[in-house]
């Protein structure tokens, strides 16, 4: 365990516009099967991420307020203090700089599920999004371990499987992507949670 890291009860605090169950189970059946696609070409610099949203303020720093808990900010915008639980792994953090903000489909996925034949602005906007459940808080920690991997490879603790598995669904379908095989029975077996 890190300095500044301790378990405690969860926080309330989440992303916006998580679906329920059935709403989720509806836009899983409908999301488009299909082979995962090429890498090539792919580089994070596709998807330029947090923008400045408003003042000093970024969509980073908009998702550590949203996601914290007593979050107080400097002039600048940044954490001063606060806590954030972290949902994939169960730990409370009491450091801005020791959490990450988790893109819930990484940018790598998106790139191989479809976002490769997007425009540069809709690249933008999907990495930006603080419309739609694409951004989480989460400590540096968990986000690293999952990488870019999508639910056959990598999940968070057992207790987060409905909400992230809700999330996951909610941001594929709202931004057209696809998914594969493997991906949709992980998704379904996590969704069965609920």
């Amino acid at each position: 365990m890190t300095a500044g890291v301790l378990l405690a009860p969860p926080a309330s605090a989440t992303a916006p516009n998580i679906p329920h169950k059935s709403t989720a189970q509806a836009e899983l059946n409908a999301l488009t099967v299909a082979g995962e696609g090429s890498m090539s070409g792919y580089s994070r610099e596709a998807f330029p991420h947090w923008n400045a949203v408003s003042g000093n303020c970024n969509v980073r720093e908009e998702v550590l307020k949203r996601d914290g808990i007593d979050v107080r900010v400097g002039s600048d915008c940044y954490p001063d203090s606060g806590r954030w639980y972290s949902p994939y792994d169960g730990v409370t953090v009491y450091s801005a700089a020791d959490m990450d903000i988790d893109h819930v489909v990484p940018l790598a996925e998106a790139w191989r599920s479809g976002a490769r034949n997007w425009s540069a602005s809709k690249r933008e906007n999907f990495a930006n999004d603080l419309s739609y459940p694409q951004l989480r808080a989460s400590s540096a920690s968990s986000n690293r371990s999952k990488g870019d991997d999508d639910p056959t490879r990598w999940k968070p603790v057992s207790s987060y499987h409905c909400t992230y598995s809700k999330m996951w669904i909610r941001s594929k379908y709202h931004w057209g992507l696809t998914l594969q095989p493997a991906e949709k029975s992980a998704l379904q077996s996590m969704l069965n949670t609920c």
